[in-house]
């Protein structure tokens, strides 16, 4: 009998604290949630327990191996981690096909918590904290996980990377309310962008899809790459799309 840590499933949100805690790697991330490794290489000393935004760890005691430092560094060392877990993402198809570091793991953002930044030292002026509306991170297409919790049963906004710069209320006007996903059909690779989109549509009940992007020409591919997403996603999700001239004024598209 000794000390472990316990962790409830049902309060992690995925967001890899934990896992940056614990300092003998016993943690890591899997289908979005922390789990411990292996009983063995958890210490019970519970520096992970502080960390936890959600109050999803404690320290239970029950019957367990003994902890085993070699053993934990060995692991360590052949996941090429230092005290930072691994999670696989989950395929489509099932399989387990990649690693996902605690940076890009899915964070559900709740809005007017957190502490303000000192502004006392700067120029700048704080903006208005009320007037972020980003319900989830990250953005952007490639680091998203398709089985993250904030994407289900949401409306997507898929936005071209240049729009939040040229549109100044888009904040208000597009982002709230929807699940903001960033992309540059000049700058990234279409068909992981294709795929991701259509793994996410797949995995989750999305109720619409708006499409936001600019209308120089490098932009106008995205209605089509979100179309193809769809297509391949076999699901019937409404789309509309609106344009923004350079200029910041706001079009209609269809």
């Amino acid at each position: 009998m000794r000390k472990i840590i316990k962790i409830d499933q049902s309060l992690c949100n995925g967001c890899g604290d934990c896992i940056i805690a614990c300092a003998e790697g016993a943690i890591e991330l899997k289908d979005g949630k922390a789990r411990v490794v292996s009983d063995s290489f958890c210490d019970g000393l519970g520096a992970c327990l502080a960390v936890c935004p959600q109050g999803a760890l404690t320290i239970e005691e029950r019957d367990a191996p003994v902890f085993d430092e070699k053993a934990a560094r060995e692991h360590q060392k052949m996941a090429g981690k230092h005290g930072h877990g691994h999670e696989h993402k989950r395929h489509a198809k099932g399989t387990d096909v990649a690693t996902v570091t605690p940076c890009t793991a899915p964070i559900t953002l709740k809005r007017n918590q957190g502490s303000k930044a000192d502004f006392s030292h700067e120029k700048i002026k704080p903006g208005d904290e009320s007037a972020n509306e980003l319900c989830g991170w990250p953005i952007q297409m490639r680091l998203v996980r398709p089985w993250a919790a904030y994407l289900q049963g949401a409306s997507l906004l898929v936005a071209g990377d240049c729009t939040a710069f040229a549109y100044p209320t888009i904040q208000q006007d597009f982002i709230k309310g929807r699940v903001a996903l960033v992309g540059c059909p000049k700058l990234d690779e279409t068909e992981p962008f294709v795929d991701k989109l259509s793994e996410i549509l797949k995995a989750n009940e999305i109720r619409d899809i708006t499409v936001l992007r600019m209308t120089v020409p490098c932009c106008s591919q995205l209605e089509g790459l979100v179309a193809e997403a769809v297509c391949r996603s076999g699901k019937d999700v409404p789309q509309k799309s609106y344009v923004v001239g350079i200029d910041g004024k706001l079009i209609a598209n269809q």
